[in-house]
């Protein structure tokens, strides 16, 4: 393990500081026997930019240039910084700072729904009934959801898991507990933008104070009514916390993106997207555990699409590569500037980046009368890995001529999280309890990526 993080802390020595509690360890065993062990449970961090619909291998990492012309990808590649590593012609912010990012190109699973797909990459276990309607929701926590239920909230008080701008809809944290569900940030680009139940911090008057204990009312009121199961939500110390995190100014601070210089907002890009992943890097570098980026469309309007690129996205024919040329250069901007972020304020050994969506796209591009896109394919898929103390500047595994499945070191979703996990300090290993009493494996199996490692 890395300096940051020496190892999960043993059963033998959490029970030297604590006491079980039913249905696993309490939190502040939890906490009192990392700090025994000698461990900084609130250093690392994750940001996760989701790109919702499944962004195309072939369009995006792994373009593959030499395939007949009804697989290879409608853009050209270009050389990056990285002797051999080639990405998108669209991509030319990230290719100036391909030493700073790993490409694993060989991932892939079975799951070929949306919502489906995005159970298994966000929590590492395959749905039992595939719903080809992507309407279904995850029967287990996701990677956030852990790290709030395993870390709990930072020193700071900044929430363990926020969204931006909304939640993973697939994902819920069920067994761990509602009150471990990302907090939602809303759209850091707009104008009006304001963080709910945090607007109030910024006075420090009576008044103000009178009003945040009225809110945590109400916010107790509605949580034990749809959470009568949690026990957390019951005690004070859940209520110490909840109340440490509205009326903390270092919160305020951390989402108040007006503290950053117009400059480096624009170098981000002001739209959902790069305002997105600026606030990411602000609550990353404040305490928050896992922070979400869900890259849908960067703003609203009919030239923009997510990466659902079948024939008739978004319900508008055309040739699919029309809609990734508008999309590709905010994702280039965001992801660069992000990246470049990180590494220049020497918070690349802290916070860890990934760029993925739920699965990849069909190597044969599919034509007819309303234009040209690619359907779904979990068989083969790239996710983008920056900082987090790993190796960069390489690419991992490799597909096939067609980019059609894994040709060289085959990885699973339940691999890059355990790389996660890692990152995190969270065992990858360990178990947590389920409604029914049931010991459920966070993950049955998955290894970290040993190349990155």
């Amino acid at each position: 393990m890395n300096r940051r993080c020496p190892g999960p802390v043993s059963r033998r020595q959490l029970l030297q500081v604590g006491s079980l509690a039913l249905g696993g360890l309490a939190l502040p065993d939890v906490l009192a026997g990392r700090a025994a062990a000698g461990h900084d449970n609130q250093d690392t961090s994750v940001i996760l930019l989701y790109c919702h619909g499944g962004p195309s291998q072939l369009e995006t990492y792994d373009l593959k240039p030499d395939a007949p012309s009804s697989y290879r990808s409608v853009f050209w590649p270009i050389p990056t910084n990285v002797s051999g590593m080639e990405i998108c012609e669209l991509f030319p912010l990230q290719a100036k700072i391909a030493d700073k990012f790993s490409l694993v190109r060989s991932l892939h699973h079975t799951m070929s729904s949306h919502s489906d797909g995005g159970i298994e990459v966000l929590t590492g276990k395959t749905p039992t009934k595939p719903d080809p309607t992507s309407t279904s929701k995850s029967e287990h926590p996701d990677l956030g959801s852990i790290a709030s239920r395993v870390r709990g909230m930072s020193r700071r008080a900044i929430p363990p898991y926020v969204a931006i701008p909304n939640k993973l809809y697939m994902t819920r944290p069920q067994y761990v507990g509602r009150h471990h569900a990302a907090f939602e940030a809303g759209d850091p680009s707009n104008r009006s933008f304001t963080v709910p139940l945090l607007n109030v911090v910024a006075d420090r008057g009576v008044s103000s104070l009178n009003d945040r204990k009225a809110l945590l009312r109400q916010l107790d009121s509605f949580r034990s009514s749809v959470d009568l199961n949690s026990e957390l939500l019951a005690t004070e110390r859940f209520r110490s916390l909840a109340f440490r995190m509205l009326t903390s100014p270092e919160t305020a601070t951390a989402f108040d993106l007006n503290q950053e210089k117009d400059e480096l907002r624009d170098r981000y890009g002001r739209n959902v997207w790069g305002q997105g992943c600026l606030l990411a890097r602000r609550l990353a570098e404040a305490g928050t555990a896992v922070t979400t980026v869900y890259i849908n469309t960067p703003k609203n309007g009919q030239e923009f699409t997510n990466w659902d690129d079948h024939i008739m996205n978004a319900g508008r024919p055309g040739h699919f590569g029309d809609f990734m040329k508008v999309r590709l250069p905010y994702l280039d901007q965001a992801l660069s500037a992000l990246i470049e972020d990180i590494f220049k304020r020497d918070l690349d050994k802290r916070i860890m980046v990934v760029v993925m969506g739920e699965f990849g796209r069909t190597p044969r591009l599919s034509y007819n009368k309303n234009g040209t896109g690619r359907d779904h394919w979990p068989q083969a898929y790239t996710a983008l890995v920056s900082g987090g103390g790993l190796r960069m500047g390489q690419v991992v595994g490799a597909t096939s001529a067609k980019a059609e499945y894994p040709a060289e070191r085959p990885y699973t979703p339940q691999d890059l999280l355990a790389t996660v996990y890692r990152h995190l300090c969270i065992d990858y290993r360990r178990t947590f309890t389920d409604y029914a009493g049931r010991p459920i494996h966070l993950l049955a199996d998955g290894e970290p990526i040993p190349e990155l490692i």
